[in-house]
């Protein structure tokens, strides 16, 4: 399984970014995919997060209402919508994966495949 994530940089406050995540070797249908982010000098971030049965989209309140997880249209692509973004979003952003469920969505311990992780600089 391959994870590559695409897109970031550097982003002004209150702008927008989109990253994109494409997999080979795996079936979005059979997993449960997720963002997951690291700020400089911290540890990782759940994000976002799409479960195995595709159903819903879950987001903790730190981006809830900014960040938008969604499948693309092509087959096996990921996208992470960030609008109104914050300096506090500066971070390398990832995109992970696993074929079981996590004991929960925080838990990035859980996470089987990764990404090698793309930069994203909120600064004016």
């Amino acid at each position: 399984v391959q994870l590559m994530e695409s897109g970031g940089g550097w982003v002004q406050p209150g702008g927008s970014s989109r990253l994109s995540c494409a997999a080979s070797g795996v079936t979005f249908s059979n997993i449960l995919i997720t963002w997951v982010r690291q700020a400089p000098g911290k540890g990782l971030e759940w994000v976002s997060g799409i479960p195995i049965d595709g159903t819903d989209t879950y987001y903790p309140d730190s981006v809830k209402g900014r960040f938008t997880i969604s499948q693309g249209n092509a087959e096996n692509t990921l996208y992470l919508q960030m609008n109104s973004l914050k300096s506090e979003d500066t971070a390398i952003y990832y995109c992970a994966a696993t074929s079981l469920p996590p004991r929960s969505w925080s838990t990035t311990d859980d996470y089987k495949w990764w990404g090698q992780g793309t930069q994203v600089t909120v600064s004016s």
